[in-house]
């Protein structure tokens, strides 16, 4: 091995690291610009100055805004420590207490998605993930219910699951977000219980 092939061995993980350190930094003032100002449009001149990131070099590593507010989001999301969203039928009843108390330490950024535009398009992106997640919990639940009973099922049941829900009781009800969190747990599985006795009552008068 020749020198210049040791000296890129050694050196990429070092460049990997670096480049990682800056992408964090990067989100990290993606995080203080919300909170400073829920209403942030989050203009890359004014991210170059807060992360101390030259704007080149947020370009380097996200090209659009789109691909800024993606990651972000999902740095948020993983963050978290636990789901966002379900992955099965049990997760819309089990993950809801454990989730809306993690809103709790991330207040601001999740006031700030739900005040600004940049907040709305960055919650939008990722909107058909979000229907996929809903609709393959509840698959089992809206089967033989007609369309438009299974839209709403997916709808009502995401809104019960969702930060809107967990703002919306903190704000009027004076609730913590895991208390929050165990009354949308507590709706959702009334509401899926609800489904399934209406489903079994059909199925039994189809089979007279």
């Amino acid at each position: 091995m020749n020198s210049q092939e040791m000296t890129q061995k050694y050196e990429s993980p070092l460049r990997a690291e670096q480049a990682q350190a800056t992408r964090e930094r990067i989100l990290a003032a993606v995080r203080t610009m919300l909170e400073r100002n829920p209403y942030s449009l989050l203009g890359f001149d004014e991210l170059a100055v807060v992360s101390g990131v030259n704007r080149r070099t947020i370009f380097r590593h996200f090209p659009t805004k789109e691909a800024l507010l993606e990651a972000f989001w999902a740095s948020i999301n993983s963050s978290l420590g636990v789901r966002f969203w379900p992955e099965r039928e049990q997760d819309l009843t089990d993950l809801p207490p454990d989730l809306f108390a993690a809103l709790d330490a991330i207040e601001g950024v999740i006031r700030a998605s739900h005040a600004s535009a940049t907040g709305r398009e960055m919650r939008l992106q990722a909107n058909a993930e979000r229907q996929r997640a809903f609709r393959s919990s509840l698959t089992q639940v809206a089967t033989g219910m007609d369309q438009k009973a299974t839209r709403q099922l997916e709808a009502v049941v995401q809104l019960l699951f969702s930060a809107t829900a967990w703002q919306t009781m903190k704000d009027y009800w004076g609730l913590t977000g895991r208390e929050a969190g165990e009354a949308a747990a507590w709706a959702i599985r009334a509401l899926l219980n609800t489904a399934k006795s209406q489903q079994g009552a059909v199925q039994k008068e189809k089979g007279k």
